[in-house]
C-alpha cells in the first residue's frame, strides 16, 4: 500500500528557496507560477537598474526584475545557472532574477522568526521573517513590499 498524502495545516507553509546575492532567500511556494531558464529580455528606456526589461511569457508582457540589484546587493552576473521565478502579486505577473533555486522548505508558522528591528523600514518591510535552516538563515520575501519598494517602476 502506498503512504497518505501529507495533509498541509494552517501552520504549516512551503516555501522555494534560492539565492539573490549571495544570500538565501525564499518566497511562498503559492506566490511561484514557475521557474524558467534564464534569456535574454527586452530593454525599455529610462528604467532603473534593477529592470533588466521585459519578456514574452506566453502572449503577456511581464517585467523582470534583478532581485539581488532590487536589495542593493549589486546586479546579478550572467551565468547559465540563472533562472527566472514568474511570480504573482495581486492580478500582476513579474519575473525576478535569481542565482539559482535550492529546495522546497516545509516550515511551521513558529519556525518563522521576526526580522530583527535594524532602523531600516525598507529592510523589515521588505523581508517578512527568518527561517534558520541547518547553519544558515534564509529570508521570508515580502514580494509585494520589495516591487513597490519607491524605485519608480510601476506595474
Amino acid at each position: 500500500m502506498s503512504e497518505p498524502a501529507e495533509v498541509k495545516t494552517d501552520t504549516q507553509f512551503e516555501f522555494i528557496t534560492f539565492s539573490a546575492g549571495g544570500q538565501s532567500y525564499c518566497l511562498e511556494i503559492t506566490q511561484i507560477r514557475e521557474i524558467r531558464r534564464w534569456t535574454p529580455v527586452t530593454a525599455l528606456p529610462h528604467t532603473p537598474s534593477d529592470v533588466l526589461g521585459v519578456m514574452n511569457l506566453r502572449g503577456a508582457v511581464i517585467p523582470i526584475f534583478d532581485l539581488a540589484a532590487r536589495f542593493g546587493l549589486g546586479a546579478t552576473p550572467p551565468n547559465e545557472r540563472n533562472v527566472v521565478i514568474v511570480a504573482a502579486v495581486d492580478s500582476t505577473t513579474v519575473g525576478l532574477l535569481v542565482e539559482s533555486v535550492s529546495e522546497i522548505l516545509s516550515v511551521e508558522k513558529q519556525a518563522i522568526q521576526e526580522t530583527p528591528d535594524i532602523k531600516s523600514e525598507t529592510t523589515r518591510n521588505s523581508i517578512l521573517g527568518m527561517i534558520s535552516v541547518d547553519e544558515n538563515m534564509v529570508r521570508v520575501v515580502n514580494l509585494d513590499a520589495v516591487l513597490d519598494s519607491g524605485k519608480g517602476v510601476s506595474l
